[in-house]
């Protein structure tokens, strides 16, 4: 049994990016780093987001999972003590769920001695999220585009998907709501057909998320990023969403979208930009949204580096060398 302990360092996603829905996810440069070490009996020293849901030993889906996986494949259930700093807030849109299966699967495979490559990690991870979107992007860094596995055993299956390095002079602003919203309530609001029209309009803009990002192209971007799907049908429970809108092609602001299945708004900027911050405060006040009691921003540049590369060098320190490689 391995006596070292495992860390691991897993980055936040937007996904959706608008019209590509449960189709891409790009990574954001805040984390969730996890060190865990083989123990008597389980602990979690937790520091960074939410606090008290990332310290609890029951109802915990990272433990909850790393306990399943274990059960499933027939390996001791190996007892942590962990080490956690959060910077991924929960409910918010950015990943978190992503991240911690990825973590849980990780700390699995090691713990339990799996021996499973980083597609067999990736492809669990997509298994449980029901779509591959956030959990490519966490895994493999950069702006991923991934559909699911065609096969009926997705957990062994290989993940059709590309990574597509940002353009270095594009960053964001994640405008975050005080209050969370579950998935699962995001996802209640939405239709159960649509018409032709508007299926045909979010494959069209889709098909220009990958050249926009690969060209650096706003245009591209622009018209990559409206959608008919989802978005329509969130207003009303992502409520940062309609004020935001109407910044497209203003101060810097590339784009305007849902980070997720929201609340949080992922605004796409141009890095030169100075006025997209004091742009976004403004239509947020004129809105009647008041700064830190409503709201949250967050300025997030796009990470290059996901989790796997991090989770192949196995220690934090390394990060700095992985990204130089990256350059």
């Amino acid at each position: 049994m391995p006596v070292e302990s495992c860390h691991l360092r897993l980055p936040a996603t937007s996904a959706n990016l608008g019209a590509a829905f449960d189709t891409a996810a790009i990574a954001l440069d805040f984390v969730l780093e996890v060190e865990a070490r083989a123990a008597k009996e389980y602990s979690i020293l937790a520091a960074g987001r939410n606090v008290a849901e990332c310290s609890r030993l029951d109802s915990n889906m990272i433990l909850e999972t790393y306990q399943a996986l274990l059960s499933r494949e027939g390996r001791p259930v190996v007892p942590l003590a962990m080490r956690m700093r959060n910077g991924i807030p929960l409910g918010m849109g950015c990943g978190s769920s992503a991240a911690g299966r990825l973590a849980a699967i990780c700390l699995a495979t090691y713990f339990g001695e799996l021996g499973w490559s980083g597609e067999r990690i990736l492809a669990e991870a997509v298994a449980l999220e029901g779509h591959p979107d956030n959990a490519a992007a966490c895994w493999m860094g950069g702006m991923v585009v991934a559909a699911a596995p065609f096969q009926a055993d997705a957990a062994s299956s290989r993940l059709p998907s590309v990574s597509i390095a940002p353009p270095r002079d594009w960053s964001a602003i994640v405008a975050m709501p005080s209050r969370p919203l579950a998935t699962s309530q995001a996802r209640a609001v939405l239709p159960e057909s649509y018409s032709r029209a508007d299926v045909v309009a979010n494959l069209q803009a889709a098909a220009l998320l990958a050249p926009a990002f690969a060209a650096a192209s706003p245009e591209l971007l622009a018209a990559a990023t409206r959608d008919r799907l989802h978005q329509p049908f969130r207003r009303a429970i992502c409520p940062l969403l309609e004020p935001l809108l109407p910044l497209v092609g203003h101060a810097g602001i590339l784009s305007v979208t849902l980070s997720g299945a929201g609340p949080s708004v992922l605004l796409i900027r141009e890095s030169s930009s100075t006025l997209a911050m004091a742009a976004v405060q403004a239509a947020l006040a004129d809105a009647g949204w008041l700064p830190q009691t409503d709201y949250e921003l967050l300025e997030t540049e796009f990470v290059r580096v996901g989790a796997q590369q991090h989770w192949e060098q196995r220690s934090w320190a390394d990060a700095a060398q992985i990204e130089s490689q990256t350059e």
